[in-house]
């Protein structure tokens, strides 16, 4: 089975960090939080990537031509101009990379790589921009006695901002970080069969839009509830969030060992 990642927007509610490169190639732990999805995937044995690429998606591509060097230790010998490479550490993984285009629409780039996915018997789609402990193994194995064209995993979203239970000027309650009003969104991690290919329009169709509504009104969409951890990672604020789980050795997200 293959993994979709969608990895071509602009990331502007982050552009702090996305003037010279694309939101998903962001480290987490001096990896990009992209590479920590795909180490998710691996974990539940996929190991066959298909990548949208948009904005930026030079920087992907070069990060994969060159990921043995990335992953390994390294010796340049000037004077022989030569390479030795030690320690080569390689993940099984097969990617592709398409060109999905810099202003296409969610949907329309799932459209773009119809021709990697149309002959299997079912793929996964993902966001590129955030990372969750979703058991994969689980979620498709949900799907496929669903009866169903898509599946997408439902979540709680983290809590933001803090909430006050005020009676008068007295507080009777206090959360820090309280979830959200407790009503589940849409987390992403689908498991798809190719015929949803067939509503997604073009370029600028919106996946969570046209497509995701109308298989809603015929049945077709089921929801896989997850209550562990889930995180997108829209704010600058959520990238030092994320960062500083994965410091602290306790990423809720690295389920591989």
């Amino acid at each position: 089975m293959k993994a979709v990642i969608l990895a071509g927007g602009l990331g502007t509610r982050i552009s702090e960090e996305t003037s010279t490169r694309p939101k998903p190639m962001i480290e987490i732990g001096g990896k990009p939080i992209l590479w920590h999805i795909m180490k998710t995937y691996s974990h539940h044995g996929i190991n066959d990537f298909v990548i949208c690429c948009g904005y930026k998606g030079y920087v992907i591509k070069e990060y994969f031509a060159n990921y043995f060097l990335h992953m390994s230790d390294v010796t340049f010998d000037m004077s022989k101009n030569s390479m030795e490479v030690h320690q080569r550490s390689a993940e099984p993984w097969r990617v592709t990379l398409v060109d999905t285009g810099d202003n296409t629409m969610t949907g329309g780039r799932v459209k773009r790589i119809a021709e990697y996915v149309r002959e299997d018997d079912l793929f996964c789609l993902t966001y590129g921009d955030g990372v969750s402990d979703v058991n994969i193994t689980e979620l498709i194995a949900f799907h496929k006695a669903q009866n169903v064209k898509a599946t997408l995993t439902a979540t709680i979203p983290p809590g933001r901002f803090g909430a006050l239970d005020l009676n008068g000027s007295k507080v009777n309650s206090f959360m820090e970080k309280p979830k959200g009003d407790g009503a589940m969104i849409n987390g992403g991690f689908f498991v798809l069969s190719p015929n949803v290919l067939d509503y997604i329009a073009d370029d600028i169709t919106t996946w969570e839009r046209e497509p995701l509504e109308r298989l809603a009104l015929e049945g077709n969409l089921a929801a896989y509830q997850h209550n562990g951890f889930w995180q997108p990672m829209d704010t600058l604020r959520d990238k030092v969030h994320l960062e500083e789980l994965w410091l602290s050795g306790k990423a809720p997200w690295k389920v591989w060992p």
